[in-house]
C-alpha cells in the first residue's frame, strides 16, 4: 500500500468521491485557487474547475446555509470550515438546520452534507482557534461525529461520509496532516460506529480518538516500557454513532480505564464516556473511570504553555498509574481475583 500524508489521503478520499459522483463538489475559504489554506485541496481546481471546487466568502453562516440548501436540493457538498472554531459562526445553520431537517420535514429532505476541517489545539493558535468541537456536535441529535486517527481512517471515514445521506462532522487536526501511514489505494471505506483497538493490552484500557489517541498511544508505549504496564488502547473512531460494546468489553477485560481528550473536561466527551462506562461496567470496575482532558482555561498561544494546557504523554501516564493505583502497589500491577 502507498505511503500518504494525512492531508493527501482526505484529498484522494474526495477525488475518488467526485470521480464517482459528479453531485459532489467542495466549498469553502481558500480551497480552490489557494490550494486549501492548509493544502488539502492541493491540484483540486485545476482537476475539477471553478464549479466543483468553490471559494466562498469570509461567511461561514452564508456558505454552510447554501450548502444545507444544495443537500436538499440532491448534492452532495462537503463544506470546509478553515477551522472549526469559525463554525460556531455557523452555529445556527450546522446544529438547527441540517441535523433537523429530515426530522422536521417528515422525512421529505434528506442532508448529505459533510463538514470538515480543523478541530482542537494546533500549532500556537491561541484562544480563539483552537475549539475541539468534538462535545458541542456530538451531543445534537441528527449529526454523526467522525474523527480520524490514521492517514487510512482519513481516507475510509471521509469516503463514508460523503456517501451518507445524514450530515456529518468530520473532525481533523492541524498538527496531523503532515502524519504519514499506509493508505489502501481504490474503493476503501470505514463504517460508522465502529471502534479499532489500536493496541491491545490487559492492565488497563486508553479510550482515545484523534490527537488524543497518538498521546495514549506513545503513552502506553511508555507505560509498557518503563513499568511494565499494559494498556489497552481503544479508539471509537466516530463519536456519534458510538461503539460502546466495543469499549465495554475492552473495560471489563481490564477492570480500569482512564479517557483521553483534547477537549474542555466540563460536560465533555470523556464525562459521557465515564458515564456509559460506570453504567455498563460497574461491577467489573476495579476504580472509577480516571479523565484526561485539556486544562479549563481559555488555549493559550504561548508554546510551553500550550503544552502544559493540552493533554500529554505524562499526565496520560500519571492517570493510568493512578487508575491502577500504581503507586499504592509497589510498582507492580496486581491482577483481580
Amino acid at each position: 500500500m502507498p505511503i500518504l500524508q494525512f492531508r493527501e489521503a482526505l484529498r484522494q478520499a474526495m477525488c475518488e468521491e467526485m470521480d464517482r459522483d459528479s453531485d459532489v463538489f467542495l466549498m469553502g475559504e481558500e480551497v480552490a485557487q489557494y490550494d486549501g489554506a492548509y493544502k488539502v485541496s492541493q491540484g483540486m481546481l485545476a482537476r475539477y474547475g471553478p464549479m466543483r471546487v468553490v471559494d466562498t466568502p469570509i461567511s461561514e453562516c452564508g456558505f454552510a446555509g447554501l450548502g444545507i440548501g444544495a443537500a436538499m436540493a440532491g448534492m452532495r457538498p462537503i463544506v470546509e470550515f478553515m477551522t472549526f472554531s469559525f463554525s460556531l459562526v455557523a452555529f445556527d445553520q450546522v446544529a438547527n438546520n441540517a441535523p433537523k431537517m429530515l426530522y422536521m420535514s417528515g422525512g421529505q429532505f434528506k442532508v448529505p452534507i459533510v463538514f470538515r476541517g480543523i478541530s482542537g489545539p494546533g500549532q500556537q493558535l491561541a484562544a480563539t482557534h483552537s475549539w475541539s468541537v468534538d462535545a458541542l456536535y456530538t451531543h445534537i441529535p441528527g449529526l454523526k461525529v467522525a474523527v480520524p486517527t490514521t492517514p487510512a481512517e482519513a481516507k475510509g471515514l471521509l469516503k463514508t461520509a460523503i456517501r451518507d445521506d445524514d450530515p456529518v462532522i468530520f473532525l481533523e487536526n492541524e498538527s496531523m496532516y503532515a502524519n504519514k501511514g499506509e493508505v489502501p489505494d481504490g474503493e476503501f471505506l470505514l463504517p460508522f460506529g465502529q471502534a479499532d483497538i489500536k493496541r491491545p493490552g490487559t492492565d488497563c484500557t486508553l479510550v482515545a480518538w484523534g490527537q488524543g489517541c497518538l498521546t495514549a498511544l506513545a503513552a502506553a508505549e511508555l507505560l509498557e516500557r518503563e513499568h511494565g504496564i499494559h494498556a489497552e488502547v481503544v479508539d471509537p473512531r466516530t463519536l456519534r454513532p458510538l461503539d460502546l460494546p466495543t469499549i465495554v468489553k475492552s473495560v471489563k477485560k481490564t477492570g480500569y480505564c482512564v479517557t483521553v481528550e483534547t477537549g474542555y473536561p466540563t460536560c465533555g466527551v470523556g464525562a459521557e464516556l465515564a458515564a456509559l462506562i460506570h453504567e455498563h461496567c460497574f461491577d467489573d470496575l476495579d476504580n472509577h473511570v480516571v479523565r484526561v482532558a485539556s486544562l479549563d482555561v481559555p488555549m493559550p498561544y504561548s508554546k510551553p504553555l500550550l503544552q502544559q494546557v493540552v493533554p500529554n504523554v505524562r499526565r496520560v501516564v500519571d492517570a493510568v498509574k493512578k487508575a491502577t493505583y500504581f503507586w499504592s502497589r509497589r510498582d507492580k500491577i496486581v491482577r483481580r481475583c
